[in-house]
């Protein structure tokens, strides 16, 4: 069932939209050589709980973390643990907090040290990605004229999306109806409202779409090895357009479409 929230619950999730992008803030100067995925965890995590919140993530179908921490080829999921960043890398951070019972969930993609043209350029295009996706996200627009945007721009600059793996809707629960995918036609299904919460999440290869779990059980990588990016905001329906609420940015709070 797909909700709406009331100004109260939508206050309660612009809070915790704020902590998980102060979260994103505290570990930016942490992506250098020779961090470790676990100490980035602890940094998220030390600063959701010191500002009145929980980690979404952390036993959320048994994950066993704070965070998702995913490097290079690995997609989504990854589980922080005691790997080192090298230069070259990039690494995406999924970041939930929950505060009075309502999420905020925000990913970035991040670069470590030096990193090649194309895969700066894989970055530019998906982070650029979310926000054609975003320019759609209005009252009375179709939830797949989103999707639509998100895919024919990433198809365009020549790179693929993974096929099992969406946005979703958010609020009481870290994932919530509707899904909400990066491709497929325009001007189909759910109609936006005004007070729709959602998590949009642009998730991009450099290479082919197929995917695979690996033996943990959660971390997803690309099956022929190919570089990754991965954004995501947690929005809120506007009548002419949507906010942003896992954002510190106060230009970036309020677009019109």
């Amino acid at each position: 069932m797909i909700t709406t929230k009331s100004p109260r619950e939508i206050e309660y999730m612009r809070e915790a939209g704020r902590i998980v992008a102060l979260a994103h803030e505290a570990i930016k100067p942490y992506m250098k050589p020779g961090v470790t995925t676990a100490q980035i965890n602890q940094i998220c995590e030390e600063t959701i709980l010191a500002h009145g919140a929980a980690p979404s993530f952390k036993g959320l179908y048994g994950f066993p973390a704070a965070v998702c921490t995913s490097i290079n080829s690995t997609l989504v999921h990854g589980i922080p643990s005691n790997t080192q960043l090298k230069n070259g890398d990039v690494i995406s951070v999924d970041i939930g907090a929950c505060y009075h019972g309502y999420h905020g969930d925000s990913a970035w993609t991040y670069t470590v040290g030096e990193v090649d043209e194309k895969t700066l350029d894989l970055l530019k295009v998906t982070e650029e990605a979310l926000y054609v996706g975003l320019s759609y996200a209005k009252a009375g627009n179709h939830l797949s004229d989103i999707s639509h945007a998100i895919g024919e721009y990433v198809f365009q600059h020549g790179y693929s999306i993974p096929r099992d793996y969406t946005g979703h809707g958010i609020g009481t629960q870290v994932h919530e109806d509707p899904d909400v995918p990066n491709f497929g036609p325009a001007g189909r299904g759910v109609i936006l409202k005004e007070g729709m919460t959602i998590a949009v999440e642009p998730m991009v290869h450099a290479g082919k779409p197929q995917t695979r779990v690996l033996a943990d059980g959660w971390g997803v990588v690309t099956k022929d090895g190919s570089m990754t990016a991965h954004y995501e905001h947690t929005i809120v329906i506007r009548k002419d357009g949507y906010e942003i609420l896992t954002t510190l940015n106060k230009e970036e709070l309020l677009k019109n479409g």
